[in-house]
């Protein structure tokens, strides 16, 4: 009953949802005040239904419903309780769902908190944002039904992938799934804007907070889908440039050149049309990646389905939206006139330049996703766009980021002067070029990379730090510009906070790439492994019996001379429904390296196969990504969001002739 509960509130959602995408654009168009009051509501009672929708299918993988055919084909009755609620989205079907409750959830902010938005506006916006649900929920109703039953049972279910039951990929999905849909509330703000032709400050006042929580979930997502890959996959990596990484990372990307924009247009209202251009692609490589993931074209451990058919419905709607926005932006993106003009040496043209790179790099990591595909298609060659690729194209343009964010973010708007940041930045360059000859020095017939990388982070960390000090003022002793320190404006310390948080990962990312040691081979039972200085000793190999799997599991014991500094206990494990094994990594975390021990298959000859691995600075790169999702909530809490933009000064509702 509950079942069929949620399938009725699914296409009852899909009803809502149409009447939210029409009746609010004719009555913006026609200034009728109660047709555009119908947005809110409708978007709320869409949020709900699909709640009530998504709840019911949490419902049917808790209690094991295995007449519902997602339920059989993703869960199992010994599967444990965490592992049955996330195979609700370790599927095609139920990831679209919570794909569209996002959607909704996001709709139905706009409703509740936008509430200072001119009407018209809130109309719009909530309308193109029904519009995607419209898609979406076809999508999901017609071709990738989550409530279809089975006519005969099974006693059991087939299990979700093992590689899925593990707690980072269980709330890996959620928070990039809210990063990726996110960016489908700016999308309809600039879809909005384009209607209305006009953007102005306060325009991109009210669209900053939507763009600065994408961003700030898509950076949680990423990075534990990164520390996924690094402690479940046994290879010890933490990126591997695969086709659906890339589809996160490149909204990512362009992500965070919308969000640099907007910033230019809410202070100067200039780049009007370059952010409006962003709103749309931003959203656009969000959809190619639903794209990526579910139609099979490219391989990935990561894709949820492949199948073609389905993936060609989603090709059409990312082609509707993006040819739809792009055209649109064609026909009036003459309307958006700047305002603020800046010179070269401004924050603006910092912004300009910051943009270009991020744009620049992005379109680097899609040329590289894409070509195989592009390859085969045109060429009929198969081929493989790797890591050597990406790290030698994209580098470059991440290094001269890192070296031109922290002049930009001190320079002031219109007009300045880069001998005066300069000046101030004296010390911190100082500092960094320090750091970097250390590294160099400490090193031994290596790469330039380990070094560049620590000189990346000392100069944005002492770059944030001393932008904020800087903003004290220059009067006063110590206490009292520490005051005034407390009283700046989180979004300030926000800015320094990601900054900060770039450069801890930049260090990370080279550290690990330049100085990473492993040792490869077959060990008995009291074999030791030397280790950059530590050692590793098998003391034992024990089968243990989980849950719903067969662990072969290792005891090693880590010592450094004569002190012992943990035991680890890496598992080889077998899951006997899905007949697949996985891979647990035992890890001694420490702030400076970590020590990574992997156990394999029982050799012919006795003994088993061991990895050791010296992974130097390898929690700076997590570590960067939480000081960055921490400055992008402490500039989200900023009370200027609270209060958003002042209102503009608008004309009444009724007698306005359409724009």
């Amino acid at each position: 009953m509950i079942t069929e509960l949620g399938h009725f509130a699914l296409i009852l959602a899909f009803c809502v949802a149409c009447v939210q995408a029409v009746l609010p654009l004719i009555g913006a168009h026609k200034r009728w005040p109660g047709w555009m009051a119908v947005a809110a509501p409708a978007a709320t009672a869409q949020f709900l239904l699909t709640a009530a929708s998504f709840a019911a299918l949490t419902w049917a993988f808790v209690t094991s419903d295995f007449s519902l055919r997602l339920v059989t084909l993703n869960s199992h009755s010994a599967k444990p309780l965490l592992y049955k609620i996330t195979g609700v989205w370790g599927n095609h079907e139920g990831s679209m769902l919570l794909w569209i409750l996002i959607v909704t959830l996001f709709g139905a902010c706009v409703a509740w908190f936008g509430t200072n938005l001119p009407p018209s506006l809130k109309a719009r916006v909530l309308a193109v944002q029904a519009m995607i649900g419209v898609a979406f929920l076809a999508f999901l109703i017609f071709t990738s039904n989550p409530f279809l039953r089975l006519v005969v049972p099974p006693f059991d279910g087939q299990d979700l992938n093992p590689l899925l039951q593990d707690p980072g990929l269980a709330f890996h999905p959620p928070f990039l799934y809210l990063g990726y849909v996110g960016l489908s509330m700016t999308y309809s703000f600039a879809i909005a804007a384009l209607i209305e032709g006009r953007v102005d400050a306060a325009w991109g006042r009210w669209v900053r907070p939507y763009t600065l929580a994408a961003w700030i979930f898509l950076t949680i997502g990423i990075a534990l889908g990164s520390w996924w890959a690094y402690y479940e996959l046994g290879w010890g990596g933490f990126w591997f440039w695969d086709p659906v990484e890339n589809a996160s990372f490149m909204p990512w990307l362009i992500a965070a050149a919308l969000l640099h924009s907007a910033i230019v247009v809410e202070k100067r209202e200039s780049l009007k049309s370059w952010t409006i251009l962003l709103a749309i692609i931003a959203f656009g490589f969000s959809m190619i990646g639903a794209f990526i993931t579910r139609s099979g074209v490219l391989t990935s451990v990561h894709a949820f389905a492949n199948d073609p058919e389905r993936g060609m419905f989603l090709l059409a709607i990312t082609a509707l939206f993006m040819m739809g926005g792009l055209t649109m932006f064609a026909a009036r993106a003459s309307a958006m006139q700047a305002k603020g003009v800046f010179a070269v040496k401004s924050r603006e043209s910092m912004l300009v330049l910051n943009n270009l790179l991020l744009g620049v790099a992005c379109f680097i990591v899609f040329v590289g996703t894409i070509w195989p595909l592009v390859s085969e298609l045109f060429f009929d060659r198969k081929l493989s766009v790797g890591a050597p690729f990406f790290d030698l194209a994209f580098t470059p343009f991440m290094v001269l980021l890192g070296l031109v964010l922290p002049v930009g973010a001190m320079l002031p708007w219109k007009r300045g002067s880069f001998g005066r940041i300069l000046r101030a930045l004296a010390p911190a360059f100082v500092l960094a070029i320090a750091a970097g000859l250390l590294a160099f020095a400490m090193q031994t017939g290596r790469s330039a990379l380990g070094p560049m990388g620590l000189f990346l982070a000392a100069w944005l960390v002492g770059g944030s730090v001393t932008d904020l000090w800087t903003r004290t003022g220059r009067t006063g002793d110590i206490r009292d510009r520490l005051r005034r320190l407390t009283r700046l404006p989180r979004a300030d310390w926000g800015k320094a906070v990601a900054h900060g948080g770039l450069g801890i990962t930049m260090a990370g990312v080279a550290a690990m790439n330049a100085w990473a040691t492993e040792d490869i081979r077959v060990a008995q039972v009291g074999d030791s492994i030397d280790l950059a200085g530590y050692t590793v000793t098998l003391d034992d190999v024990r089968r243990v019996q989980g849950p719903n799997y067969i662990s072969t599991t290792g005891d090693f014991t880590l010592t450094r001379g004569d002190d012992v500094i943990g035991v680890l206990h890496p598992e080889k494990r077998f899951y006997p429904v899905a007949q697949m094994p996985t891979t647990e990594a035992g890890i001694d975390n420490g702030f400076l390296r970590d020590i990574y021990v992997v156990i394999g298959d029982p050799q012919d000859g006795g003994g088993w196969a061991v990895r050791t691995y010296h992974k130097p600075l390898a929690n700076w790169i997590w570590g960067g990504a939480i000081l960055m999702a921490l400055g992008g909530m402490l500039s989200l809490s900023d009370r200027r969001y609270r209060v958003a933009a002042g209102a503009r000064k608008v004309a009444p509702v009724q007698g306005v002739p359409a724009e």
